[in-house]
């Protein structure tokens, strides 16, 4: 009885999780994960939950996307073995705290193609 007890809050926690996470697309206009994303997005000033996933759209031919900690996101930098987003509709979920993106791509980063989050 207690098992099912305890197996029936697991589920509704769970659920409760489930239920509060949201998506939020990373775009800039049209132009999706592309220059001036960092100063331009709308997504700037919104609350985010940790859990929340963001969606970054763009072109792969053009553009990554590499999770970074915070002097990876000031100097543009992804440390070696770093994992590479390249699809170009990559769903990727915020953790507490700050969470830190950019692109890898050549001066992509410096003029802007990053972005810095903080997830409550």
């Amino acid at each position: 009885m207690a098992t099912e007890a305890l197996v029936l809050i697991m589920m509704i926690i769970g659920q409760s999780v489930v239920l509060t996470s949201a998506k939020h697309v990373v775009a800039f206009r049209t132009g999706g994960w592309t220059f001036g994303v960092a100063c331009n997005w709308p997504g700037n000033g919104k609350v985010f939950k940790a859990n929340d996933t963001l969606v970054f759209k763009y072109s792969p031919q053009h553009h990554n996307v590499v999770r970074v900690t915070k002097a990876g996101y000031l100097n543009c930098t992804a440390p070696e073995g770093a994992r590479v987003y390249s699809s170009g509709n990559d769903n990727i979920k915020l953790v507490k705290g700050q969470n830190y993106f950019i692109c890898t791509y050549p001066n992509h980063c410096t003029f802007g193609v990053r972005l810095n989050i903080t997830a409550v």
